[in-house]
């Protein structure tokens, strides 16, 4: 699964993608986590699975959306304040799956 992570200036998801890469080092799954600010994400969108916005980048959405085909969502703000890995990484793979059609 390749995940791109997407803040105003790349800073607070790079923190949280740390936490994420260790929590994906637990796992057997291979996993690519990059972090981004919203000004770089036409740059790297296409070459990943997923995007997910911090929460303070919710209102950009529509905006994302109409430039990248991908599955796109918005990291809770608990779990992206906690540095929940476990949920982002569920939501992750929630919208992949909804993007298959899958349940």
């Amino acid at each position: 699964m390749r995940i791109l992570l997407i803040c105003a200036s790349g800073m607070s998801t790079g923190i949280l993608m740390r936490k994420m890469v260790q929590e994906a080092s637990k796992c057997t799954s291979d996993f690519e986590i990059k972090a981004c600010s919203f000004q770089d994400y036409e740059f790297y969108g296409n070459d990943f699975d997923v995007i997910l916005l911090g929460p303070q980048l919710s209102y950009k959405l529509k905006v994302i959306e109409e430039n990248i085909q991908i599955p796109i969502g918005v990291i809770p703000g608990y779990d992206f304040a906690i540095g929940n890995a476990k949920a982002i990484f569920k939501l992750a793979e929630e919208l992949i799956s909804k993007a298959r059609g899958q349940k």
